[in-house]
């Protein structure tokens, strides 16, 4: 039987094996087109409970294992989905509607994922303190349980996988609750992935479901971190709800990054970089260049050809085509977008390109003379939107810049990098691109954002993973008792 056939998992979850849900199942809809591709089991709150209890008992005993036998569980689990990808990419094209690059992108980097987790299975996982006492002093990371994930839509595999490798690689079992929309590329290939690769049965489960799922995995007192990626709305009900419960959430969350395009560029190369980082997967990425500042001295050739690059963009759908950007997720998110730029277009802002759909294929559009009481300039589109503002003086773009409640991730193109550290160092934010656009994702890099973008960078490389999905405990050892007055 081929890898990840539907026969094993059609209509069920994952959760001690494939199974059947208790709230029966959903079917998979092809964004493209509306037709249907496949189904899942949908979860329920009992199932979360079934899981916490099988993964608490699943968890001690992964975390008893060698240390090397982790670590080469991991390496399989990424040895596979190398081997693998192609299948991965299908499912994101047809599932997520991702541009066939995109697909691949994303599936390229979901391995680095686990190599990057068996490293940390190896690190080192504390230090020796200096002590008064005649002892030894420690301080050692210790798994903190179950870990709840909760992933997006948007890049489904790679942002459940950047919470399940580091997870799973600091001993920890898993909970996987992925987005109902993208249930099978970010949940169940994953889960047939790290079976397949000899992960322990009940370690890792992954319950496709609506908010309620989601809701239970945070309240249950049996899951000690929840780790979401979402919308900042979403995110601060998570946040309020772990807090009460004394458990830490890490919250990816929203975003609207500002582009800084500086007079002295190649303008080509600036827009290019521009219309990527805002048309990129329709725009739905919570890196997405959503504010475009740009110096006089060049807005009017950088608006120009950034209207000629968006209308020269193929919109179409991904599997019959090999159109760069699909359709968007679902209707009310293509509704929303429009109504940013509808809104925006009638509070002044210009035109230029776009601003028009065919079902949900949204054409990447470009608005110019943007202003922060824009709508689509001063909130998040998540859609093929490129807002233009123009500014005079270094002072006014920081202010441009500054003026969101997010903090996330920002570009500043200049031929003058120094200029451009220095001008980082102004605008609050978790990421910064010099000479880049705004979006940019590695492994072993920390990712995180500030404000209303997030709790900051807890994932990306060794230490950070540890820190993410560990405990600190102090431990000391002497030789014997030592003596008390009592």
């Amino acid at each position: 039987m081929p890898f990840f056939d539907a026969g094993d998992w059609a209509g069920k979850i994952h959760s001690g094996g494939w199974r059947a849900g208790a709230g029966g199942t959903a079917d998979v809809r092809e964004p493209a087109t509306g037709q249907v591709i496949g189904s899942v089991g949908v979860a329920t709150a009992r199932d979360v409970d079934d899981a916490v209890t099988a993964a608490t008992k699943a968890q001690k005993e992964w975390a008893a294992l060698p240390y090397d036998q982790r670590a080469a569980a991991l390496r399989r689990a990424a040895t596979l989905i190398e081997e693998h990808a192609g299948e991965l990419s299908d499912w994101l094209v047809r599932e997520a509607g991702s541009g066939k690059g995109k697909a691949g992108f994303e599936a390229s980097l979901v391995a680095a994922e686990y190599w990057t987790g068996a490293a940390t299975v190896e690190a080192p996982y504390g230090q020796l303190l200096r002590t008064r006492a005649p002892r030894l002093s420690m301080a050692r990371r210790v798994p903190a349980g179950v870990v709840g994930v909760i992933s997006p839509f948007n890049f489904p595999q790679i942002l459940s996988s950047r919470s399940v490798a580091p997870a799973l690689a600091t001993g920890n079992a898993v909970i996987l609750k992925p987005d109902p929309r993208t249930a099978v590329s970010g949940g169940l290939f994953l889960a047939a992935i790290l079976a397949e690769a000899g992960l322990p049965d009940g370690l890792v489960h992954v319950l496709p479901g609506a908010a309620d799922v989601g809701s239970a995995l945070v309240e249950h007192p049996g899951v000690r971190i929840i780790s979401f990626t979402g919308s900042t709305a979403a995110g601060r009900k998570v946040g309020e709800a772990a807090g009460r419960l004394l458990k830490r959430a890490h919250l990816e969350l929203g975003g609207n990054n500002a582009l800084i395009v500086m007079d002295d560029v190649d303008v080509p190369a600036a827009v290019a970089a521009g219309a990527w980082g805002s048309f990129l997967h329709q725009g739905q990425i919570c890196m997405t260049t959503g504010r475009h500042i740009v110096h006089e001295a060049i807005y009017d050739e950088y608006v120009e050809r950034l209207a000629h690059s968006a209308a020269g963009i193929q919109v179409a759908d991904p599997a019959a085509t090999d159109a760069p950007l699909g359709p968007i997720i679902d209707v009310r998110q293509r509704d929303h977008v429009h109504d940013l730029v509808t809104r925006s277009t009638q509070a002044g802002a210009r035109l230029v390109e776009g601003g028009t759909y065919e079902d949900l294929f949204y054409r990447p559009t470009v608005i110019a003379d943007c202003s922060v009481d824009h709508p689509a300039f001063n909130e998040e589109v998540f859609g093929p939107v490129a807002p233009v503002a123009k500014f005079s003086s270094v002072e006014e773009a920081v202010e441009l810049a500054s003026r969101t409640e997010y903090g996330l991730s920002l570009g500043i193109l200049t031929q003058d990098v120094m200029r451009g550290l220095a001008l980082a160092d102004r605008v609050p934010t978790g990421i910064v691109h010099i000479n880049d656009q705004t979006v940019d994702d590695e492994a072993v890099a920390p990712f995180g954002g500030t404000a209303a973008s997030g709790t900051g960078a807890r994932f990306g490389g060794v230490e950070a993973n540890i820190e993410a999905f560990t405990e600190t405990q102090w431990v000391t050892m002497q030789s014997r008792i030592p003596q008390y007055p009592f």
